[in-house]
């Protein structure tokens, strides 16, 4: 595949939440999938690493918070 791949989803189940809060817990809202493939863009070249930063500030997205997978 040119370019590469990059996963956007999850498998993970088990937790009560919303569709919308587990959503954002996997990364996979709206707001999580723009900012993921922003940075595949600037690791790319194709966007500045700034559009990331603004992106990340802009849609709220936690990029502090532990990785889904091991929390």
């Amino acid at each position: 595949v040119p370019g590469g791949l990059f996963s956007l989803g999850t498998d993970g189940f088990g937790r009560s939440e919303t569709r919308e809060a587990l959503r954002r817990f996997f990364e996979i809202d709206g707001e999580c999938i723009a900012v993921a493939v922003l940075y595949q863009l600037a690791q790319q070249g194709k966007v500045e690493k700034s559009v990331v930063a603004k992106a990340i500030k802009e849609l709220g997205v936690d990029v502090e918070k532990l990785n889904p997978m091991i929390s």
